[in-house]
């Protein structure tokens, strides 16, 4: 029987390795890397694996650690880009989720909004307005209490960055679905908040 001080230091060295995974291999899923990390190290016992939320803090102590200045300007740079949509979307009180706002970027990241209106038809027409070219999929989140739903996403290239967009009911803004990582409410980062981040290279 693994000792509780092995099963931390194991947690811990997991961690690690699926952070190291993500960020070379540009992965946004931590639980396929948690997956991949398991398999390396041997260890097949989910309960001894790491929750995704310390995945996300071993890729920020690793992004600190090891990727330097050049690091720090590319997600300035995401940010901007993340603040320039959000401004063309205001109309949809969009909120800035996933590791553009966290900073825990692997190679292939992008920016994710949260987008809030009651017709999904009002985001396709703005689309086009813009000369938007996307392509439509769906995404099943997970809301408090333990209901799920399935929301309709927009994807697209803006210049060499993925962007997608996740369209919530508005009433989203105040129940927000749970953060696929931390299991807490998704209530991101509104364009002033995103723009503080910029200003004070946070």
């Amino acid at each position: 029987m693994p000792t509780r001080e092995r099963i931390h230091a194991q947690r811990e060295r997991l961690a690690y390795e699926a952070a190291r995974i993500v960020l070379d291999q540009g992965l946004e899923d931590y639980d396929k890397a948690r997956r991949k990390a398991a398999e390396r190290i041997g260890v097949p016992d989910r309960r001894h694996w790491p929750s995704n939320e310390a995945v996300q803090d071993a890729v920020l102590a690793q992004r600190r650690l090891f990727m330097g200045r050049a690091d720090e300007e590319a997600l300035q740079r995401l940010r901007a880009a993340a603040l320039q949509a959000m401004e063309q979307l205001e109309l949809f009180a969009p909120r800035l989720v996933g590791g553009a706002l966290s900073g825990a970027l692997g190679s292939g990241s992008g920016i994710d909004l949260l987008l809030f209106a009651d017709r999904a038809e009002d985001v396709i027409f703005t689309l086009l307005d813009l000369r938007i070219p996307w392509r439509e999929a769906e995404r099943s989140m997970r809301y408090p209490g333990g209901a799920r739903c399935v929301h309709p996403v927009f994807r697209f290239m803006a210049g060499e960055l993925p962007v997608e967009l996740v369209v919530l009911p508005r009433r989203a803004l105040r129940n927000p679905p749970l953060d696929p990582v931390t299991e807490r409410p998704q209530r991101g980062a509104d364009r002033h908040e995103v723009a503080r981040l910029i200003a004070f290279g946070a």
